[in-house]
């Protein structure tokens, strides 16, 4: 792992945010943790097939936060710590995520993803939809080293993610509440992901069955949050902050929160139904050849509209939720300070600007 890369996973417990010795030593522990699951994980994605070997690896080489690996090790503390069967289970989940994406883009027409071309712009969809499967298949084989109920689990959690991505590709069937529908979408997709890597690291790591139940409670609502203030940065006018033109998603027409909002005030609301309007009329633009400038104005008013306040808050509500959650676990000793770590970690989600 290169040295940006711990930093980049690591900027989920900020130093500001650890303020003694010992919660300074302690993110030092799980920067050198995070540096053995980055090793394995590379390791894992070695194919004996130099045909297989490079597209399976071009994501996980592009560098990411690796949040799930990280709260994989943290839940683990509850326990008997990151062992390398913790670590082994870690990798597990960041494969499982990494396949997600590459057919995430496939079927989103992604240009870009992390920097760097879309793997099926590099390859072809054929290419880049098996290099998916791979590392489905390679998690599989890593958690199947930990008994049934992992491996339920791991099947449980793919399931869900297939059932979001159905339902965002299918959409909201009549009569049913958009809003509600997305935020399901989100939960399937990404909450059941970080739920999965949170409840593995307790389940490896042995920790209390008491446990397992609040921190996988608690992936669910910060996968939730994460997404959300997704949905907010993705209007920043900041491309140093985000790494991408404002209201990307806005521009190709995809439906986040802030715009599901706007749409179901439209109908009250006058200015809300003008911005919308003009909004649609931009997505149709751009889709047609227009420069995505074109929705400039929009993108910043939909910014400083209320509804982008509500989406902000609504993330900020699954963080509280997240902490509620880990009530159930000790305030005090080791455990304790797994507690406030992870406390810490929800509170720096919703606090991200990119």
């Amino acid at each position: 792992m290169t040295k940006v890369d711990i930093v980049t996973a690591t900027q989920a417990l900020p130093g500001k945010l650890f303020q003694s010795a010992q919660d300074k030593k302690h993110v030092k522990a799980l920067e050198a943790e995070l540096a053995k699951v980055e090793e394995g994980l590379l390791e894992n994605l070695r194919f004996a097939s130099p045909v297989a070997d490079a597209p399976a690896r071009y994501l996980a080489e592009a560098g990411g936060k690796r949040i799930r690996p990280l709260l994989t090790l943290l839940v683990s503390e509850l326990g008997d710590g990151p062992t390398p069967q913790v670590r082994r289970v870690a990798q597990a989940i960041e494969l499982t995520h990494l396949a997600t994406l590459y057919h995430d883009d496939v079927m989103d027409e992604a240009g870009l993803r992390r920097g760097v071309p879309a793997a099926h712009k590099a390859w072809s969809n054929s290419v880049a939809i098996l290099a998916g499967d791979l590392l489905f298949a390679r998690a599989s084989t890593v958690v199947a080293e930990f008994g049934r109920e992992a491996i339920l689990l791991q099947a449980e959690t793919f399931e869900r993610l297939c059932i979001g991505q159905l339902h965002e590709t299918v959409g909201p069937q009549p009569g049913e509440d958009r809003i509600a529908h997305y935020l399901q979408v989100l939960a399937d997709k990404t909450g059941s992901l970080i739920a999965c890597a949170a409840r593995m690291g307790g389940l490896v790591s042995r920790a209390p069955r008491e446990y397992l139940d609040p921190v996988t409670a608690y992936g669910e609502e910060i996968g939730l949050a994460f997404q959300l203030i997704d949905d907010v940065i993705d209007l920043s006018p900041s491309k140093k902050q985000t790494g991408k033109r404002a209201g990307t998603d806005l521009r190709a027409g995809v439906a986040t929160l802030p715009l599901l909002l706007l749409q179901q005030r439209a109908g009250e609301d006058a200015q809300a139904a003008d911005l919308l309007q003009r909004i649609e009329a931009g997505v149709a633009a751009v889709a047609a050849g227009a420069d995505a400038e074109v929705m400039d104005t929009e993108v910043a008013e939909l910014r400083a509209h209320e509804v982008t306040a509500e989406t902000a808050r609504q993330a900020r509500q699954a963080a509280d939720r997240a902490v509620a959650a880990l009530a159930p676990l000790p305030d005090s000793g080791p455990q304790g300070g797994v507690k406030r770590a992870l406390v810490k970690l929800a509170e720096t989600i919703v606090e991200r600007k990119g």
